[in-house]
């Protein structure tokens, strides 16, 4: 199994803002981070997400941790009636970044990808604060790039 860590990061909001992932497999760790120089926090998050399910094969099992219960809830739980209802939020509002959750739910739909929600900015040494603390400094790094 494939685990993923993933944050996003914004200077203002919209402003500046960076993606980081870290891909733990086995004993190897990969990671890579993006700049997008006008975004939101979200978009981030979201972008984080795909970019990391893109980076491993699409036969491996994944389980993504993510820090933004917007990302974790939209894809397992929101998603569902947003389809349903023609993208359109309970609110009767416009789904905002539909963009990116059509292309994050095209990958769930072929990929095996488990979805866990993470405490941000954890201080202990556990597994899924180091993890998530890297995501995050890469996404932090890649706005001051």
């Amino acid at each position: 199994m494939i685990k993923i860590y993933t944050d996003g990061a914004c200077r203002g909001n919209p402003g500046p803002g960076g993606w980081g992932f870290v891909i733990i497999d086995g004993e190897n760790t990969k990671s890579s981070s993006g700049y997008d120089a006008s975004t939101t926090n979200n978009r981030m998050e979201l972008t984080a997400a795909i970019k990391a399910i893109e980076a491993v094969d699409p036969t491996l099992p994944i389980i993504l941790h993510t820090d933004s219960t917007y990302v974790q809830k939209g894809i397992t739980e929101w998603i569902i009636n947003w389809k349903k209802n023609n993208w359109i939020t309970s609110n009767r509002k416009p789904v905002l970044n539909k963009d990116l959750w059509i292309q994050l739910d095209k990958y769930t739909q072929c990929r095996d990808v488990s979805w866990t929600w993470v405490r941000a900015h954890q201080s202990n040494d556990n597994t899924d604060a180091i993890y998530n603390n890297m995501a995050d400094e890469l996404a932090t790094r890649a706005i001051k790039k």
